[in-house]
């Protein structure tokens, strides 16, 4: 053995014995120097590159690239059905059927209950993917996603239509939830970076799509102006729901539940390599060495401890002192990507652009256009956030987007009745909406995605995403309620009252975000003032080795 120094772990006693087995080839060798450079278990994984990285590596992956597309069709579903409410809400014919969705508080109540179920639906995914893995509870969720978009498209009054938002928001949460974690667990590691970004690009693409659908259909006389797009939302989660079962299960989840030799399978499958590649049997080694990571933090945090209270408790931890300000900036970033006021937007552009001067047909073209513009905003961040970083994009994002606010909401002050001979100041307000979109696009849009999956400890990674997540649906619910109210009571002050919180978005980055960018495990723990990741290293260690232990000792072609 050489001299390179592997903090320790080659005088450890159960390595030792390891080396009884193994020997002390160059084989082992190499492994034990990736357990000490790996971090997290994923890093062990993440020490493998299987080709080019980026466009050229998707590429070379076609089928773990066809299986990405399928799961991020979640996102799109989501982002379509933001998308579509839009023109719908100031539809006539829509308003003749139901009249209740013309008022202030109703149309934000109905609007709003997609988020309230997609909240709700937060908290039962993690639990039904792990039991009945990733695949299978993508396509129950489909199934929840339907019987709600059925009972929309179908409504003959509010209370009907209310309903099938809720049933609705149910499934698309738990779909903008799973699919990204269907993603995660499937993607080559030099290639999850770029396939995660998918999700977020298909969240917009689903809000452009179905907008210019609906913009579309407002002409066609009768109730199939609305009831057609929202029939369509059901198209691409059942593509999801029926294609996915064409792709492998998650290695990972397979190994979770004691199936190691399918897993191994399974990932050469998605490799499209044989089991004696040494590419994947690395990969392989780190997820058995994850699942027993996860096991014996579990055991060290509660020991003894099983069924629902272990459940509650795992919950528990993400508001322990060592952990609370993670879990701040995981909720937070989640907080202020929809406190911004986004989806006020998003939902009522048309109106809102109406509030500053425009005629109804233009706002809804302008409305369009704010929509393809976060687009390309969503697009350019992910050419720069790993140069440019996450803390200054935060901080940047808050204070900056505050300034269009402020602007807007100074015009709307000064010519609220007198917009008619006043078009300059009209453009010039639709000037800083279309400012706001390209900051946002550029920070909260793409960082209350990427933040939470980056912060939190890998035990903790999991319930810490799925909590970040359902602040994003309460607070959007919340948002898409009080918005048109706010509209009608306090015109102007809404544009006030969202310029506050851009601001003091920017107060809790400049306090509370470090820079993630680039950071390993344990300078997380500096970041943070902590020292989880230094405990888990200690756990991933001994785990490792032990998913080296049960590695296949014959390997044949898959």
């Amino acid at each position: 053995m050489d001299s390179k120094d592997f903090g320790g772990l080659e005088k450890d006693p159960e390595y030792l014995s390891k080396v009884e087995t193994y020997g002390t080839s160059s084989e082992h060798h190499e492994y034990l120097e990736t357990i000490h450079t790996a971090d997290l278990p994923q890093n062990l994984a993440g020490d493998v590159a299987y080709g080019r990285d980026g466009f050229m590596g998707i590429i070379e992956s076609p089928f773990v690239f066809g299986a990405a597309m399928l799961a991020s069709l979640g996102g799109f579903s989501f982002g379509y059905d933001q998308g579509v409410i839009s023109i719908i809400n100031v539809m006539p014919q829509f308003h003749e059927t139901f009249p209740y969705a013309a008022t202030g508080f109703d149309k934000g109540f109905m609007t709003g209950m997609l988020e309230l179920g997609a909240f709700i639906g937060c908290f039962f995914m993690p639990y039904m993917a792990d039991k009945i893995s990733r695949k299978w509870a993508l396509t129950i969720v489909v199934v929840i996603f339907n019987i709600g978009a059925v009972i929309q498209t179908a409504a003959q009054d509010y209370g009907m239509l209310v309903a099938g938002r809720f049933i609705g928001g149910i499934g698309v949460g738990t779909l903008a939830l799973g699919a990204p974690l269907y993603i995660s667990e499937i993607a080559p590691p030099n290639l999850r970076g770029s396939l995660l970004v998918l999700e977020s690009i298909s969240i917009c693409l689903g809000v452009v799509i179905a907008f210019w659908i609906t913009y579309g259909t407002k002409e066609l006389s009768g109730e199939i102006a609305y009831r057609l797009p929202l029939g369509l939302q059901m198209v691409c989660a059942t593509l999801l729901g029926v294609c996915i079962h064409f792709f492998p299960y998650s290695p990972r989840w397979l190994a979770s539940v004691g199936r190691n030799e399918d897993a191994l399978g399974a990932l050469c499958k998605l490799r499209r390599l044989p089991n004696t590649d040494a590419r994947v049997r690395t990969e392989y080694e780190g997820i058995l060495a994850e699942v027993e990571f996860e096991t014996a933090m579990q055991e060290k945090r509660h020991p003894g401890v099983h069924g629902i209270k272990l459940e509650l408790l795992s919950w528990a931890d993400l508001f322990t002192k060592k952990v609370w300000r993670r879990t701040a900036v995981g909720m937070g970033v989640a907080f202020f990507q929809q406190l911004s006021g986004i989806n006020a937007f998003i939902y009522y552009a048309p109106t809102l652009f109406e509030s500053i001067g425009q005629s109804s047909e233009m706002a809804l073209i302008l409305s369009g256009v704010f929509n393809v513009i976060q687009l390309v905003a969503v697009a350019i961040c992910f050419f720069i956030i790993d140069k440019v970083g996450r803390r200054p994009l935060a901080i940047f994002g808050g204070f900056a987007a505050c300034i269009p606010y402020g602007i807007i909401a100074i015009l709307s002050g000064l010519y609220d009745d007198s917009w008619i001979t006043h078009k300059a100041e009209g453009w010039a307000a639709v000037a800083m909406a279309f400012l706001f979109i390209m900051i946002y696009g550029v920070s909260y849009s793409p960082l209350g995605w990427c933040l939470p999956s980056e912060v939190f400890p890998n035990a903790l990674r999991s319930k810490g995403v799925a909590v970040s997540t359902a602040t994003v649906w309460l607070c959007n619910f919340i948002v898409g309620v009080a918005t048109p109210p706010m509209i009608e009571n306090i015109g102007f002050g809404t544009y006030v009252f969202f310029a506050v919180f851009c601001f003091l978005a920017g107060v809790w980055a400049y306090f509370l975000v470090p820079e993630t960018r680039g950071r390993t495990l344990e300078q997380m723990d500096e970041a943070f003032g902590d020292t989880s990741g230094q405990e888990e290293k200690e756990l991933m260690k001994q785990a490792a080795l032990q998913a080296r232990s049960q590695r296949p000792r014959d390997t044949v072609d898959v």
